[in-house]
């Protein structure tokens, strides 16, 4: 072993034999990282400058597939619903599982139950409980009809009218991730001191006075991830999207439930422009990287640390 490899990891012999069975350990997850991620990605990235439907050999074309993407309107079309949909999902998803978890922090008998109960759709099947929330759905036998019969909204075609289709899509996305969010924002109410709530107690301010001044300023730092996972989330969505309109108009009528990555899939595997495809994806994940950039960028005017955290 030479010097410098010694020196980097670290002064000691006991300090260098932590670290080269740190080494080993992860070695196994890393490897799997690299194989199963990293190569794709950059064969998705060759891909993408070439013309390729995996029966021929690959073609390269340059920024054809990039130019195409401009003046393609169905992936405008897909890009737009894509931000409709975060605009419906994250929002509510932060707010319900910040008050979920502010809810199930209190001393409730049987809360380790209700904790539970609230997680599960995380482990459900993204296909079974689409197919559930489907006949949910549904506008005459489903049980949102029956409750909205009174209301003359008792056959309202969720699942069909491209102005209230992605509503169904996004009420399956919230549902799902309601329970990872709230474990997230358990876990940071978790570490606020509860000196600081009595201080506030003594200083007389109230319940919502606490939870304004104590509780969200230093739960900022959870709220940050919260929200940097829950936008990256709805960018990928596709499953709630093949499953909920695949037996009813595939994407959409018009096209108005297409997200991104579904449209990405229907390039890829219904008309065989692997190319083209692996653009859509290349172009998805710079959006990706260009939204989390900038709110990491942008976390440090309201993200707030206790000293000695930063």
């Amino acid at each position: 072993m030479s010097s410098t490899f010694s020196n980097w990891l670290g002064p000691t012999p006991l300090t260098r034999r932590k670290a080269l069975w740190g080494m080993a350990l992860v070695a196994p997850n890393v490897l799997g990282l690299m194989f199963f991620f990293g190569i794709p990605v950059l064969m998705a990235f060759f891909t993408s400058f070439q013309k390729w439907n995996a029966l021929r050999p690959p073609q390269f074309i340059g920024i054809d597939n990039f130019t195409r993407l401009v003046d393609d309107p169905a992936f405008r079309q897909a890009f737009l619903n894509t931000l409709k949909l975060l605009a419906l999902i994250v929002p509510a998803e932060v707010i319900l599982a910040l008050a979920v978890a502010a809810m199930l922090n209190q001393p409730l008998r049987g809360r380790g139950l209700y904790r539970m109960i609230y997680f599960l759709p995380v482990v459900t099947s993204t296909v079974a409980a689409s197919i559930v929330w489907s006949s949910v759905f549904q506008p005459r036998y489903g049980v949102l009809s029956a409750l909205l019969a009174p209301f003359g909204l008792g056959e309202t075609r969720w699942l069909v009218e491209p102005g209230l289709v992605l509503i169904p899509i996004a009420v399956v996305a919230i549902w799902q991730r309601l329970g990872f969010d709230m474990v997230l924002f358990l876990a940071g109410l978790q570490t606020i001191p509860l000196e600081l709530y009595e201080a506030a107690r003594i200083d007389g301010a109230n319940r919502w006075q606490r939870f304004l001044h104590v509780t969200l300023p230093l739960l900022s730092p959870t709220t940050f991830l919260v929200v940097v996972l829950a936008i990256i989330s709805g960018f990928q969505i596709f499953d709630q999207v093949y499953v909920m309109t695949l037996r009813i108009v595939p994407g959409g009528v018009g096209g108005s439930a297409t997200t991104l990555s579904y449209y990405l899939y229907r390039r890829a595997f219904t008309f065989s422009e692997y190319g083209y495809a692996s653009a859509i994806a290349l172009v998805l994940f710079l959006v990706i990287l260009v939204v989390t950039l900038f709110q990491l960028r942008v976390q440090r005017f309201w993200v707030y640390y206790e000293a000695g955290d930063a």
